[in-house]
């Protein structure tokens, strides 16, 4: 694979020219650091194999796939299932499919409850089968993150994907910038409402740290933008179609005034269910997260007005990548590694 690999590739992804590439490639000046650390991000992402072993060795980069180490990466993913989980498997795939002759193997531990102690105990049976990395989303509870510090003192790296842990040492978080996500649904969401209109948030676990980043950004935009507490009513549904439907219904007949309606979590249908049968639809205003099917029909009737997508399938697929030239290749990542925030609506899908 790595021998297909040419300058042109590299440059087209990295989006620079193939001029560029060849004095990177050769140490030469005239290169914005920035632009030379894209370059070789690129180039180690491809498993480029550079044409002389100096070239390699002055750049930090194999020589050869066949000269890799072995490297054995455990995946360790939240019970949640649906789009989250189908789009972090469909990252790990392409992974494995990418790193195939890069003497490469894949380990992935579902959780099936949301039990903390489960977590801990799949964590424990990714490090008895030898591994070197572990990508993990989970949700952020002490006994999960005390484990990973653990096996981190063993000698096992982690990096944390779409929702970061508190107190974790782990060489990077993977995702999107999750307050400022947050603060970008709350200025949508003040273009629709007046600041004394009542709104409704939904998150769906507060113990995910995704979803509180998420809702710390939303308030803080609002309380910017002249909004009162007061006027803000906030809700938990677990990711779940009925509590999501039945807590909306509840809060619409309690607080007729209601207009706007943050969904901080993946059951939109619920919510947009109960709108409809209050009758309410064209009167609420409703931003979600995630391009979900069920989003896409819904932005598409007009029944939200936005939704802020997150390319969740490359968190996981940079991820096993990142763990990867650490374990293989020594190169340390940046801290924190965002994905784009895409802001959707029906007209832009």
């Amino acid at each position: 694979m790595a021998k297909r690999i040419t300058i042109n590739t590299i440059a087209e992804r990295a989006g620079v020219s193939r001029g560029t590439v060849d004095r990177v490639l050769n140490g030469r000046p005239h290169v914005k650091p920035e632009i030379a650390e894209r370059v070789l991000r690129t180039m180690r992402e491809l498993g480029y194999a550079p044409p002389r072993a100096e070239q390699a060795d002055a750049l930090g980069l194999s020589r050869s796939a066949a000269e890799l180490p072995p490297c054995r990466l455990g995946v360790l993913l939240t019970s949640e299932s649906g789009y989250l989980r189908q789009e972090l498997l469909r990252g790990v795939q392409d992974a494995q499919d990418f790193l195939r002759d890069f003497n490469v193997e894949f380990l992935v531990q579902k959780c099936e409850t949301e039990l903390p102690e489960e977590a801990v105990e799949r964590l424990e049976v990714l490090a008895g089968q030898g591994v070197n990395g572990i990508a993990v989303c989970a949700k952020d509870h002490a006994a999960i993150v005390h484990k990973i510090n653990e096996l981190r003192e063993k000698g096992v790296v982690f990096v944390t994907m779409n929702t970061d842990l508190t107190g974790c040492d782990r060489l990077c978080f993977i995702g999107q910038d999750l307050i400022r996500s947050g603060r970008v649904a709350g200025e949508l969401m003040a273009k629709y409402l007046r600041p004394e209109d009542s709104l409704l948030i939904a998150i769906g676990n507060p113990e995910f740290n995704a979803h509180r980043l998420r809702l710390q950004g939303f308030c803080e935009r609002l309380y910017e933008r002249g909004f009162a507490g007061r006027h803000i009513q906030i809700i938990e549904t677990y990711n779940d179609y009925t509590l999501s439907y039945q807590k909306v219904r509840d809060a619409l007949e309690r607080t007729p005034s209601i207009h706007g309606i943050y969904m901080a979590n993946h059951s939109v249908s619920g919510c947009v269910e109960a709108v409809r049968d209050m009758e309410k639809t064209g009167q609420v205003h409703i931003v979600s997260h995630d391009l979900t099917d069920s989003t896409r029909r819904l932005l598409e009737s007009g029944e939200i007005d936005f939704t802020i997508a997150q390319n969740i399938h490359r968190q996981s697929y940079l991820a096993l990548l990142t763990l990867r030239d650490y374990v293989q290749r020594h190169t340390l990542p940046h801290d924190q590694i965002d994905t784009p925030i895409e802001i959707l609506c029906a007209e832009n899908m």
